[in-house]
């Protein structure tokens, strides 16, 4: 079992910058790992924002979320990473880790992001 685990949410000021981290409960990143975050915003689907395979670190991004939207991982730390800036009160949402591994996707419980204007 994979439980990925978010933190870094919190009450941000428009234009601010926020980054967020994922790791996995009682255990590692391994291998072909492919982590991904996603957000949902009231009202509105999932979306995908940035995948990260964690063995060569290969990186893809929705084209929406390109530019303002990094995601990277620290190997050594074993974490991986949303840094956000320019933040919007549209980017007000909950942000999402997911792990995908061996064709199973596993998801975190979520931090909010919240961006007052």
């Amino acid at each position: 079992q994979v439980q990925p685990v978010e933190s870094g949410g919190g009450l941000v000021q428009a234009g601010g910058s926020l980054t967020l981290s994922c790791s996995v409960s009682g255990g590692t990143f391994v291998g072909d790992d492919m982590v991904a975050w996603y957000r949902q915003a009231p009202g509105k689907e999932r979306e995908v924002i940035a995948t990260i395979t964690w063995d060569d670190g290969s990186r893809h991004y929705t084209d929406s979320m390109r530019g303002r939207f990094t995601i990277y991982r620290n190997y050594h730390e074993n974490r991986a990473f949303l840094h956000m800036n320019g933040l919007t009160f549209e980017d007000t949402a909950i942000y999402y880790c997911s792990v995908k591994r061996e064709a199973v996707v596993y998801w975190g419980q979520g931090t909010q992001v919240t961006v007052s204007s």
